[in-house]
């Protein structure tokens, strides 16, 4: 059995910093996680060396894979720190912080371009009376319910970003995260007075037609969202809307 826990963290103290790796190790005990032990570390923030270093800095939030605000790259694999079981990674644990997104200092970034594609396709259900809250509103059939349960894990941890070769900071691309909420709230009995304004946005540079079909989104998702999915029903949707646009007035 392992005595220590050794891990190698890309490191950088802000957005305009250079770059560096740095090693740790810790005192191995059963049950840690890569967050646990990150906690370990700010608590004891010494090098591999037993230098006195500034504390890694990460975020995490629910701990248990529903927030993905500790989605990061370990060992090459984007996944969430909560999830990741130190018992089941190969040491040296490798920590580097996303990609896709604005670095703030070390393993954390900034979503909030996730966040305002989400704005942009109007991703909630509005509220607006007796229609939602009292038992007259319409109900959803178990066959709707099902497909509708699994875009609704969407987490927005930004893994299906990471692996997106559309989605960059250069690109105006929403990302395939706005687009499984699509079409989650399309098919919503209430959601759905907005689904021209959705399938709208999603006509607009940056929408549905920049994606590439490369199908990693759905790969790496740790909710197995059917991405592809929603992508191909997105892509007809839009199509049927256009040819409504073109010939209704």
């Amino acid at each position: 059995m392992a005595q220590e826990i050794r891990f190698k963290i890309k490191r950088q103290a802000g957005p305009d910093a250079k770059p560096y790796w740095e090693e740790f190790k810790m005192p191995y005990a059963p049950g840690h996680n890569v967050v646990s032990a990150l906690m370990y570390l700010r608590e004891h923030p010494l090098n591999i060396h037993g230098e006195k270093v500034e504390p890694v800095v990460w975020e995490s939030n629910c701990m248990e894979e529903v927030c993905g605000a500790c989605t990061m790259i370990i060992n090459g694999e984007v996944r969430q720190a909560c999830a990741a079981l130190i018992d089941d990674l190969e040491q040296p644990i490798k920590l580097e912080p996303l990609t896709k997104f604005p670095l703030v200092r070390d393993l954390q970034v900034d979503r909030q371009k996730m966040f305002d594609a989400l704005l942009k396709v109007k991703a909630w259900i509005p509220v607006d009376g007796s229609h939602d809250i009292h038992r007259h509103a319409p109900l959803i059939s178990p066959q709707e319910q099902s497909p509708r349960y699994l875009f609704s894990r969407c987490m927005t941890c930004g893994c299906c970003m990471e692996v997106c070769p559309q989605f960059h900071k250069d690109s105006k691309f929403i990302g395939p995260a706005a687009l499984g909420q699509v079409r989650l709230h399309n098919t919503h009995p209430t959601g759905q007075y907005f689904k021209e304004d959705r399938l709208h946005a999603l006509m607009e540079p940056g929408g549905i037609a920049d994606c590439g079909n490369a199908q990693n989104c759905v790969k790496v998702c740790p909710k197995d969202i059917p991405l592809t999915q929603a992508i191909g029903e997105l892509g007809r949707q839009t199509t049927m809307q256009w040819l409504r646009d073109l010939f209704v007035k």
